[in-house]
């Protein structure tokens, strides 16, 4: 494998991970010795900074990403904003507090609740990054259990889940029989 081809299989594991990827694990998917991959890591930022790119490998104790100069950050905040201040439909606000106040919970136990299908409104919290996936019950099936995250802590200006204010006893709450009296 030629030089560049190197670099450039470096390149895509750290694009497509996404992630930081520990060195090791890098040599290995690229397919080069362990005592190169420093090196042919510094060669790759050196070409971003010789074609002015903004993109940059940083290096996190025993692994490498992949990530954008800081002096984008300002454009890609305004980029982003949008997505994250995006208001929740009514579905979205109801299957995310069924989640928060009795999580860990299936896909279909929020379902059972809402009376309706929930698979995209699901797709949609875990998309916002306000729900993630918190395990699978041991039973048949294995479904997978969800449960809130930090960002909606932040978002919803909570220190913790505990914060969530109380839900109304049963007394608080019209039975059909006091609406008949009332007629």
């Amino acid at each position: 494998m030629q030089l560049d081809e190197k670099i450039s299989v470096i390149e895509a594991i750290l694009f497509a991970s996404g992630e930081p990827v520990e060195f090791e694990q890098l040599a290995l998917g690229a397919g080069v010795e362990m005592s190169d991959i420093h090196k042919l890591v510094a060669l790759l930022n050196s070409n971003y900074s010789e074609r002015g790119s903004a993109l940059e490998v940083l290096k996190l104790e025993d692994s490498y990403q992949l990530a954008t100069r800081e002096q984008y950050a300002p454009y890609i905040r305004t980029a982003l904003e949008p997505k994250r201040t995006a208001t929740l439909s009514p579905a979205a606000m109801e299957s995310l507090t069924i989640i928060a106040y009795n999580q860990p919970v299936t896909r279909s136990f929020v379902e059972d609740v809402r009376g309706v299908d929930s698979s995209g409104v699901i797709s949609n919290l875990l998309e916002k990054e306000l729900i993630e996936e918190a395990g699978r019950l041991d039973v048949p099936g294995r479904p997978v259990t969800f449960k809130t995250t930090a960002n909606f802590l932040r978002c919803f200006g909570l220190a913790s889940i505990k914060d969530l204010p109380p839900l109304p006893s049963d007394n608080s709450q019209m039975t059909f029989d006091d609406v008949a009296e009332e007629e």
